[in-house]
């Protein structure tokens, strides 16, 4: 399973969706990749104002906040085959 993080440095909301997604990725395996949105015109353009952004399988599932409870719930119910959808409230 993928969970992507798109972020930028000195962000400390990223900082923390970050320390977030390490305590979940410590109970629930997965690889984790960030990438600087600076580095794509197309992603600094489409999430500048919305950082971090939380992906899971190429989804977007969260954005600005991540609840650990919420991720790793989530990641679990695709791990059993539960389709991803947008987290409610996030936008995302």
């Amino acid at each position: 399973m993928r969970v992507d993080i798109y972020s930028k440095p000195s962000c400390s909301l990223c900082e923390k969706a970050l320390a977030v997604v390490e305590q979940v990725r410590a109970r629930v395996p997965f690889e984790l990749y960030i990438t600087d949105i600076r580095q794509s015109p197309e992603l600094f353009e489409t999430w500048r104002n919305d950082i971090p952004v939380v992906l899971i399988e190429g989804v977007p599932v969260f954005k600005h906040r991540v609840a650990a409870e919420v991720l790793e719930a989530r990641l679990r119910g695709v791990m059993n085959g539960t389709p991803i959808a947008k987290t409610v409230g996030q936008d995302g």
